[in-house]
């Protein structure tokens, strides 16, 4: 149930403890237009969230599963959980008229897909991101625009050695978003190729995209477009902390509630007509 746009947004956090959700659910106890009402983690279920993180009780316990949390009147729900977790998340906060915010990686098309057409049939907000970073979205959205006038281009995904989804949830959307600008033009098919298939990368909609994990990698990625004679690189790179995906999260729960459907992607959002 949403409440009035003028009024606090009631949000709740899955994931809340974790890396990410720690920075945003800080953010949310001290923003004066945001309301937390609800954490989600099963390792800490029953304690109260500020507690948790060393301060003050904030009167928001926190739940084991999603649909304890959502018992409480909710605006939004965002998600920072794991790939397995978020999907059944979304629509059951969709389900309970709740708009949703993922900061989740690993979902496929075909996920995004079925969470967008339970978010416009309930009339309800979807807004996705593989980075809620402010400056991914600018690398994401440079390249974009690049690939109106560049055919060629392959992408590398950087990780921590640990990190188990390939690629990343960022370099996933970007390739997926490549295709809707043009066709990646490969100059020559992985079919010709003499040595493994393997070597050229994985082939995600059109892009070749080369996933590496190694130690001293947070989270980083680079399109690099060719053409005779020059190259141009666009590369993001985050540091260990996360407070880079606090501001695009909580510009996320801010707008959420006035999208119908699903908008993937924080550049989107940002470049959207209109937007501020």
């Amino acid at each position: 149930m949403r409440g009035g746009m003028n009024a606090p947004v009631r949000v709740c956090v899955a994931g809340a403890t974790g890396w990410a959700g720690k920075a945003v659910v800080t953010a949310i106890l001290e923003a004066p237009d945001l309301r937390l009402v609800g954490a989600v983690s099963r390792r800490l279920a029953g304690a109260d969230i500020g507690t948790v993180f060393g301060k003050a009780p904030v009167g928001v316990r926190v739940s084991a599963d999603i649909q304890t949390a959502l018992s409480t009147t909710t605006d939004v729900l965002i998600d920072y959980t794991t790939p397995t977790a978020v999907k059944p998340h979304a629509l059951a906060a969709l389900a309970r008229g709740v708009a949703v915010v993922i900061g989740t990686s690993g979902l496929t098309a075909a996920d995004f897909q079925e969470i967008e057409t339970a978010a416009t049939a309930s009339g309800l907000g979807v807004i996705a991101s593989g980075n809620f970073s402010i400056t991914a979205a600018l690398a994401t959205h440079f390249a974009l625009f690049a690939a109106r006038y560049l055919p060629h281009w392959e992408i590398l995904d950087y990780a921590h050695a640990d990190k188990a989804d390939v690629p990343s949830g960022s370099t996933r959307e970007l390739a997926e978003r490549l295709e809707t600008v043009r066709k990646n033009q490969l100059l020559r098919p992985v079919a010709e190729l003499i040595g493994p298939a393997e070597a050229r990368g994985a082939n995600i909609a059109g892009s070749p995209v080369h996933s590496i994990r190694l130690p001293s990698y947070i989270i980083s990625f680079e399109t690099i477009f060719g053409m005779p004679d020059e190259r141009l690189s666009l590369r993001y790179d985050a540091g260990p902390g996360a407070e880079p995906y606090v501001a695009g999260t909580l510009l996320a729960t801010r707008k959420v509630r006035k999208v119908r459907g699903l908008i993937r992607g924080l550049d989107r959002l940002m470049f959207a007509p209109g937007a501020s």
